[in-house]
């Protein structure tokens, strides 16, 4: 029997929910303090969305993304975007062998699990582009030939927001390819002291970080069932009526596309399916609110929560879902 289709029959969901939280555990233990983001970070991946992180070096981007490569079993790459970096370097390119006459096809980092594109506005347009395609259409096009990438291909992509020299900031059009953005920010004390303790660790504890805690085909099934999680018409049709207001919303640049809308819909299913439900309620659609538009209204971080919490007062909330 193929090896995906047991894992199908073998797991149930809620085996499924205890494997996720084994994974909250594991980054919550290298991203001391910030439960929120993890929760965050995980809804993201099983709706099959993208991430932004934009904060500060140092606060611990590539060690989040690293912890959840591990976790998940994945093919971790890193890119570090510089003005230079070219199209191919990200995508992969064709090389001549001498040998065999014919061109062979060198695969880029794109062709991983889990994608860290660091400082991803540091990149040139045309190099920013190839990534989003990737982002967008799950493929790279090399020559004029399409390859087709994992099916659960994350990206998380970092910008500092106060280093903007030499930046090529990301078009509206392509800040929308991005489920969400997130800040991470500074720890507390106590939460600083437990780190520099998990500082000093043993060999055996080094190797129990990096064990695999899913099996090969599991997140696929786990995405696959967070996008059949039901929807009511009546949240739906809130859903609406939210974007309709963000249009017509004063202090909000750009209104919400129906490509946003959709993400919106997926990451309130992703929330409802880590709360252990199969159906969203207009309370998730609201707790996803803040990184879902924040990175597609064109609103400045320091002014969006108020302005994003003031759209969803605007809006009736339905009742009885």
């Amino acid at each position: 029997m193929n090896t995906v289709l047991e894992l199908r029959l073998a797991k149930p969901a809620n085996a499924d929910l205890e494997d996720i939280e084994r994974v909250r555990t594991r980054l919550n233990s290298v991203l001391r303090g910030k439960a929120d983001v993890v929760q965050f970070v995980l809804a993201c991946l099983v709706a099959r969305g993208h991430l932004l992180l934009e904060d500060r070096p140092g606060l611990g981007k590539t060690t989040l993304a690293k912890t959840l490569a591990d976790a998940l079993g994945g093919r971790f790459a890193r890119v570090q975007c510089t003005p230079d970096l070219l199209p191919s370097d990200i995508t992969g390119f064709n090389i001549f062998n001498q040998k065999s006459h014919e061109f062979e096809f060198r695969p880029g980092p794109v062709f991983s699990d889990i994608l860290l594109a660091d400082e991803i506005n540091r990149a040139t347009p045309r190099t920013q582009s190839a990534l989003l395609e990737s982002m967008a259409e799950r493929q790279a096009t090399i020559d004029t030939v399409r390859y087709p990438l994992a099916a659960e291909f994350f990206v998380i992509a970092t910008q500092n927001p106060h280093e903007q020299h030499g930046t090529y900031p990301l078009p509206e059009a392509q800040l929308d390819r991005f489920a969400m953005k997130l800040n991470i920010g500074y720890p507390h004390r106590d939460d600083e002291r437990l780190m520099l303790a998990d500082a000093v660790v043993s060999a055996s504890r080094q190797a129990a970080e990096h064990q695999c805690l899913f099996l090969p085909g599991q997140l696929a099934r786990i995405q696959d069932r967070v996008a059949e999680i039901a929807v009511a018409e009546s949240v739906q049709d809130y859903l609406v009526r939210l974007a309709e207001a963000s249009r017509q919303h004063p202090e909000i640049v750009l209104g919400l596309s129906p490509r946003g809308l959709l993400t919106w819909q997926r990451m309130a299913q992703a929330w409802a399916y880590l709360d252990g439900r199969s159906f969203i309620t207009p309370n998730d659609v609201q707790d996803v609110a803040m990184p879902v538009l924040i990175v597609r209204l064109g609103i400045e971080h320091d002014d969006a929560k108020p302005v994003i919490e003031g759209l969803l007062n605007r809006v009736q909330v339905p009742t009885g879902v």
